[in-house]
């Protein structure tokens, strides 16, 4: 199996667009709609928006030159007519070049417009001017929201809260004006007083929590002072309460942010069971492994859905870190561009590893770049493409109701995100309107305008550009696969919260058997042949499906809590596609077979080495091999029985394969070069995200085998099909 999955693009291609900011599932539009219906294949883009990019052009410049049309900002797709006039890609518009645009910032001379950064990049940055802003750009402004009830001080998740923050107080993003604040909660909510002339944080009890509760909102609270993290533990260590009220804690969270925006941070271990928005159990353990094991979860109170639509009125953000999985929460995130992190059974001692993970993912959630009072519009090209964020639209008989990503929809093509963060990621389909005959290319523009961390008004700007086509055997000859199965897992998830979880599998198939169709019907009797007629650069679709079909997020016959389930589905409408699709398909690389051929040299010097990656059966599972397997989620480290007790000794410091200890979560760093061959391609591989996966050693022998088995997707279970056995059900179908 090959090791990259990408799209079939052209070197050109990959010079000028960076596929990890902008994918469409196509590279080659269809000049109609009849002819993408013919294609039978959803047309939509994926993008990161705000990902961290080496070397990003940032250009400042008192015009930022855009159509006086469209309003598209001008990029490397324009035309430039004479000398003095450009012609737009998206509405065509021929516009008037301004006398400064002919200057060259990098060699400081007035020139050719071609050699200016934004003609030359497809994504750039401008800093921008006075008109772009509504109001002077406000300070940063974190509240930190924190269960503080029985259960979750047992978790000691406080004192690790506080260790972390007060350690990264100053790498939060911000300048000298930033505030932090602090509201805590049980079944009351508590403010703290902070106020010059006290000699101890003053705490400010609310215990009436129903109706609409008048909060104080002193600007005080959002005072930074360490005491307070210092002693918070302390104050709470004896909480006896075991309720929570975290719907008035957030109630309290928007009224205090409202005026000035800024980011909510909830900390929550139980489900708020008094007050607004309080929930019930909604999980049958017994039903976990049925054909519809969504509960309740597609159930959302007003109160949910009143404060998600006020939120982004606010510019205010809510992220959450929670145990269990609560839909409250997830769905006010959902509208305010926030984010979800998910952590079963934390505690300080009983589950370390979870607690290593909260850390590691807080440290990092708390000093990453963060941009305040976001939209982000999408424009295409004008009068032919019409940008739909998936709702009300039809892809292989699949309903949509629902949009893919964290955003609040305020106009056609604009999204508000109140913060936006590297990453999140977003879905979209695109519908043909018009004909694009008379269009050799079909263009799209996604803006991000924001305020930095340090009160700059900036605007990111990612361009893309595509041939136009009339032919069907070019547009399936130009399927991006990772972007086809990308947002068809995003539309799954909709599906599945819409109407159930079979529902979607069943959606998934079919889009496999419409591919296959649409495919062989271009195909002349002398070219069908005995295999499933696929084309090549879609090939790996049918995988891809079968191990979403075997997903936390889809699965059925095998049995799945309800919080797991809701959570994964959160995070494929969220996650960039170059996570996503490891986190659909694990990578299994052989870490018995590193050697220094090939291997990747990093600027500090270090060598990586660049393992083959394996399909995910034991087929390919030599037992006296050890196996690496990247979940995304987590790393496991798995020792076939008859490995070599060289390699034991040099990498895991244990005399053979018996002596290597069952709960082993670490590698010891030893002075051999197996062991650091092992421990380079580990980190190298952990610092390319964002996510903290810990690692587990799992042998052979060990009773949670099948923690590493589960993601063997190519292989048969006892309520899937195996990979073989999916492409004879699909070939089986066409006769049909």
């Amino acid at each position: 199996m090959a090791t990259g999955f990408g799209p079939p693009f052209s070197k050109e291609s990959l010079d000028v667009n960076n596929l990890q900011i902008f994918r469409c599932t196509l590279t080659k539009i269809p000049e109609t709609q009849s002819l993408l219906q013919k294609a039978r294949l959803p047309l939509g883009i994926l993008i990161h928006p705000f990902r961290d990019v080496d070397h990003l052009p940032v250009i400042q410049s008192s015009t930022i030159v855009r159509c006086r049309s469209c309003r598209t900002y001008i990029n490397p797709y324009v035309q430039f007519v004479e000398r003095q006039k450009w012609k737009c890609n998206i509405c065509f518009r021929i516009n008037a070049l301004p006398e400064d645009f002919m200057f060259d910032p990098s060699s400081r001379k007035y020139g050719d417009p071609e050699r200016r950064p934004e003609v030359r990049h497809a994504t750039v940055e401008f800093i921008a001017p006075s008109e772009y802003m509504l109001r002077p750009p406000q300070p940063a402004v974190y509240l930190f929201v924190l269960d503080v009830s029985h259960g979750a001080i047992q978790t000691g998740y406080l004192s690790c809260f506080c260790k972390v923050l007060l350690e990264e107080l100053d790498n939060i993003p911000g300048d000298s004006r930033t505030q932090v604040g602090f509201i805590t909660f049980d079944s009351s909510v508590h403010f703290y007083n902070l106020g010059e002339g006290l000699s101890q944080p003053q705490m400010l009890l609310v215990s009436d929590i129903e109706g609409d509760t008048h909060f104080p909102v002193d600007r005080s609270l959002l005072q930074l002072v360490q005491e307070l993290l210092t002693n918070l533990p302390a104050i709470h260590a004896h909480n006896g309460e075991p309720t929570s009220a975290l719907g008035a804690a957030v109630q309290a969270a928007y009224k205090l942010m409202s005026p000035v925006g800024g980011r909510v941070s909830v900390f929550q271990t139980c489900l708020p069971n008094v007050g607004p928005g309080n929930l019930k159990p909604r999980e049958d353990p017994n039903q976990r492994a049925g054909k519809d094991s969504m509960g309740d979860s597609k159930d959302c109170v007003i109160f949910q859905f009143r404060l998600p639509l006020e939120l982004p009125l606010g510019r205010g953000e809510l992220a959450c870190f929670i145990n269990p999985f609560s839909p409250s929460p997830a769905c006010i995130s959902k509208y305010s561009a926030g984010c979800i992190n998910y952590y079963p059974g934390l505690h300080s001692t009983l589950n370390k590893g979870q607690m290593e993970k909260f850390e590691a993912e807080l440290r990092y959630y708390v000093t990453r770049k963060i941009g305040f009072e976001a939209v982000m519009r999408i424009r295409c090209t004008k009068g032919k493409l019409t940008m739909r964020m998936i709702a009300a639209c039809t892809m292989q008989g699949l309903m949509i109701h629902t949009f893919h990503g964290n955003f609040f929809v305020r106009a056609t093509d604009l999204l508000s995100l109140p913060n936006v963060n590297p990453d999140a990621g977003f879905g979209m389909q695109i519908a043909i309107e018009e004909s694009l005959t008379d269009c050799n290319l079909a263009c799209f523009q996604a803006a991000v305008l924001y305020t930095s961390s340090r009160g700059e008004r900036r605007i990111r700007v990612h361009t893309l550009s595509l041939p136009v086509t009339a032919l069907l055997q070019d547009i399936l000859g130009s399927i991006d696969q990772e972007a086809v199965v990308g947002l068809l897992c995003k539309m799954a998830v909709d599906r599945s919260l819409s109407s159930s979880v079979v529902d979607a599998r069943d959606a998934l198939v079919n889009a496999c058997q419409d591919l296959v169709q649409a495919f062989r019907a271009t195909l002349s009797a002398g070219q069908a042949s005995a295999g499933l007629p696929i084309p090549h650069c879609a090939r790996l679709v049918p995988l891809f499906v079968l191990a979403l079909m075997k997903h936390t997020a889809f699965r059925v016959g095998v049995s799945t809590k309800l919080d797991d389930r809701v959570f994964a589905m959160e995070q494929m409408k969220s996650m960039p596609l170059s996570y996503l699709m490891t986190y659909i398909y694990p990578a299994l690389y052989p870490v018995h077979m590193l050697d220094d051929q090939n291997a990747l040299k990093l600027e500090d010097g270090t060598l990586v080495s660049q393992p083959p990656r394996l399909q995910l059966s034991f087929e390919k599972i030599d037992r006296h091999g050890c196996y690496l397997l990247d979940t995304v989620e987590r790393l496991y480290l798995y020792l076939g029985r008859a490995v070599s007790d060289r390699f034991c000794v040099n990498v895991l410091g244990a005399s053979n394969f018996s002596a290597v200890p069952d709960d082993m979560t670490e590698l010891p760093e030893l002075s051999t070069p197996e062991s650091e061959r092992v421990r380079n391609f580990i980190a190298w591989n952990l610092s390319r995200r964002p996510y903290y996966s810990p690692l587990r050693v799992i042998r052979e022998d060990s009773k949670d085998r099948h923690l590493f088995v589960q993601h063997l997707v190519d292989d048969r279970t006892e309520s899937a099909l195996s990979y073989y056995e999916f492409l004879q059900h699909l070939k089986q179908q066409l006769s049909k």
